[in-house]
């Protein structure tokens, strides 16, 4: 064989590599064409302190690892922006409310937001920087709770439990005009739950739902009354929601059971201590 047709054997065996080789790169099985689309799904949450930013962190991290989803966090500064964000198509989870308050704003709303996957109870507290003791709330005291149906019912049931008022029976949802009883003469105050946590220093006691006890720093030390918790709780259970028509998306459902987990668990205990129980794999006696 000449030389001249040996270079140009080897030419078009060169080729034919090269071509091979851009070939498998482009179609073969190491190609990032068949890797999974990664798909973004953001949650609304309200008033983030450092430790749910924590947790959310490694939500993420499990779902981008194990299903390859992108967890992104939202946050608002009330609980009527979440909901109408996820209404709206604006975001495509929620963790923010009790099962109570979903279905009240759902009404209210028109809105058919449903849970997909239950967080923790976090018993609500009576504050007070005041005293130190229920007892020594005085004749009078003035008692701030929130204002929005749902936390306002429950925050009327704390104050029912600690014996400082009794409530008419039946009825779901109770208001002040549900107060029956009032022998200390308690005067409540109904704020905005943001601002429930601000204006400690000027009520002798306040209930403050955890999402901002925390962040503002009222602990134990801050604390005169906790709510108990038993079956009649449910309605105060956390939930992750969605829209009714989302709620069987496979991807949803991945990141619930990235956030169901006993790292989670662990995580409330570093952060909560006894605040915050995990209620997914538990039954309310």
């Amino acid at each position: 064989m000449s030389k001249k047709r040996k270079k140009h054997i080897i030419t078009w065996s060169i080729i034919i590599l090269v071509l091979l080789v851009a070939g498998w790169f482009s179609f073969g099985p190491g190609i990032s064409n068949n890797t999974p689309k990664q798909r973004v799904v953001t949650i609304g949450v309200v008033g983030e302190s450092n430790s749910e930013h924590v947790i959310w962190q490694h939500v993420a991290q499990k779902a981008k690892r194990d299903y390859g989803i992108i967890v992104k966090t939202k946050v608002f500064t009330d609980y009527n922006q979440p909901n109408k964000a996820l209404r709206d198509g604006e975001i495509d989870l929620n963790a923010i409310q009790t099962t109570t308050f979903m279905h009240t704003w759902s009404k209210a709303n028109h809105a058919n937001i449903v849970s997909i996957g239950k967080t923790y109870i976090a018993p609500i507290r009576l504050y007070s920087k005041k005293y130190h003791k229920l007892s020594q709330l005085p004749q009078g005291a003035t008692i701030a709770i929130p204002n929005d149906a749902a936390t306002e019912s429950r925050a009327l049931h704390v104050l029912k439990n600690a014996k400082l008022i009794r409530l008419t029976a039946g009825k779901k949802l109770k208001t002040i005009a549900d107060i029956t009883s009032n022998p200390r003469h308690i005067k409540i105050k109904e704020v905005s739950d943001e601002q429930c946590a601000r204006i400690i220093n000027s009520v002798d006691a306040v209930i403050v739902n955890n999402d901002f006890a925390v962040p503002a720093g009222l602990g134990p030390k801050e604390t005169i009354y906790v709510e108990p918790i038993n079956k009649e709780s449910a309605g105060a259970i956390n939930n992750i929601c969605t829209t009714a028509a989302k709620k069987n998306d496979p991807d949803y459902q991945h990141v619930v059971k990235c956030y169901q987990t006993a790292e989670t668990k662990k995580l409330y205990r570093k952060f909560y201590g006894s605040m915050q129980q995990a209620v997914w794999d538990v039954e309310l006696k």
